[in-house]
């Protein structure tokens, strides 16, 4: 039985997924009348929970229209996955892993769109365990995901090391206790 456990986050870590979210939200919001500039997503938004950046993008947005640009978003994700990249060596890592630790996914991401990039290159089987922001009451810098993950393996903070790569994620994995790899641009 497996007593360690390796936490991967999934945007900028596994995958760089920085234009595909920035093209997938840029087309949800043109949709709802509104502009979205590259540099500005980059700086600003990439790595964040949606609800906290697009009212920096929209002046006092209601809920119901946060909520109506990110349903679009999703939908339009599967679309730009062709301007993913993959971390291959990451990737390489969790194979020489995986016979030791367990391997979990953490993201803010929506189920669906982690679902769709980790089906578009194949690597779904690679993870025993997927949560993403459907499945936590709190998003990162909160550790909850990754206590979340920690807890269904019955793995201690000591016994897991955690890949993550934007600030607010590399706050939430120290925050839980565990080792911490910091991942920059690949």
């Amino acid at each position: 039985m497996k007593n360690k456990l390796a936490i991967f986050d999934l945007d900028g870590t596994l995958f760089d997924t920085g234009e595909v979210n920035y093209l997938s939200y840029k087309q949800a919001l043109q949709q709802q009348g509104y502009a979205l500039d590259f540099e500005f997503y980059t700086k600003e938004c990439n790595g964040k929970y949606y609800k906290e950046y697009l009212p920096n993008i929209i002046d006092n947005p209601p809920i119901e229209l946060m909520e109506t640009i990110h349903n679009q978003k999703k939908d339009l994700y599967a679309s730009n996955l062709g301007a993913a990249r993959v971390n291959e060596h990451l990737f390489n890592i969790i194979e020489s892993l995986k016979e030791i630790y367990y391997i979990a996914v953490v993201t803010t991401a929506s189920s669906k769109n982690c679902s769709d990039i980790l089906s578009y290159f194949n690597k779904t089987d690679l993870f025993d365990l997927i949560i993403t922001h459907n499945d936590v009451h709190k998003v990162k810098p909160d550790p909850e995901g990754f206590l979340k993950a920690m807890t269904y393996f019955s793995i201690t903070a000591e016994n897991t090391i955690i890949f993550e790569d934007s600030e607010v994620g590399i706050e939430a994995a120290l925050r839980s206790g565990a080792a911490v790899f910091t991942i920059a641009k690949f």
